[in-house]
């Protein structure tokens, strides 16, 4: 998600390759880092963190408290410190690095292709400027919705954090279903695929509640009506609503 963020504001011209710096605990990482982007690398954070605006923490979470040990009051008060570290709380990162403004930002994996949503929430320190330029940023990376309580980001989690993955799960299972009656793989993938991508350009294109788009497209004794009767009787919908609380109780577990 680290290279997603540093292609996307690469493309977006928001900061030219010599100005950003990239840490990394692996050289051949880092190697590749800068002959890809033609940034600059380093393994030292303490020197990466030196002199810039925007300080992004985009290690894993487990690596999260050797970090803010090493960087503990080596970051300075005007400068922003944006997290994309699933679970990590504003207030442990705060406490972490002593340091008062920092973003909390929960990206997803559409970003890679800029279609990604991500949610974030500020410390009461993050200035009106810092709060533009995380907009420019994330938002490089798609959409973007700024939240006043960070307890909605472990909601985000649940939904379009691990999101992608129920999407991806869906088209896996058309794909096996229509191979089974009998497409070729590779045209049952690229009819799956393009029909979910119709289809949630549709929605989000004709304004409508999606319940009422399937009822529109659900014909009485149709072959549609056929199927979600299939899913209605497997509990489909309430199947999903338990995923998506079992994903959230585990990021608030996270968080701990």
């Amino acid at each position: 998600m680290g290279e997603a963020m540093l292609v996307a504001v690469l493309a977006k011209s928001l900061a030219q390759p010599a100005a950003i710096s990239v840490s990394d605990i692996s050289s051949s990482r880092l190697d590749y880092l800068k002959k890809q982007y033609a940034v600059a690398v380093t393994p030292d954070n303490i020197k990466n963190v030196s002199g810039k605006d925007v300080i992004v923490l985009a290690v894993k979470p487990q690596k999260l408290a050797e970090l803010m040990t090493e960087l503990k009051d080596k970051i300075k008060s005007d400068q922003l410190v944006l997290s994309i570290i699933a679970g990590a709380k504003i207030e442990t990162i705060s406490k972490g690095l002593n340091h008062s403004a920092v973003v909390r930002a929960m990206p997803n994996t559409p970003a890679q292709v800029g279609e990604g949503i991500s949610v974030w929430a500020a410390s009461p320190a993050v200035s009106k400027e810092q709060k533009q330029a995380t907009r420019a940023i994330i938002g490089a990376m798609g959409r973007e919705l700024y939240v006043d309580d960070e307890g909605y980001l472990d909601m985000a989690t649940a939904v379009s954090g691990s999101g992608p993955a129920y999407f991806f799960l869906m088209v896996e299972a058309l794909v096996e279903a229509a191979v089974e009656v009998g497409l070729p793989p590779d045209r049952a993938q690229e009819i799956v695929v393009q029909t979910m991508l119709g289809s949630a350009k549709f929605i989000q294109q004709s304004g409508e509640n999606p319940a009422e788009l399937r009822k529109k497209v659900t014909s009485p004794g149709g072959t549609t009506a056929a199927a979600l009767a299939q899913f209605e009787e497997g509990d489909f919908i309430e199947l999903v609503k338990r995923a998506v609380q079992a994903a959230y109780e585990r990021a608030k577990e996270l968080g701990k």
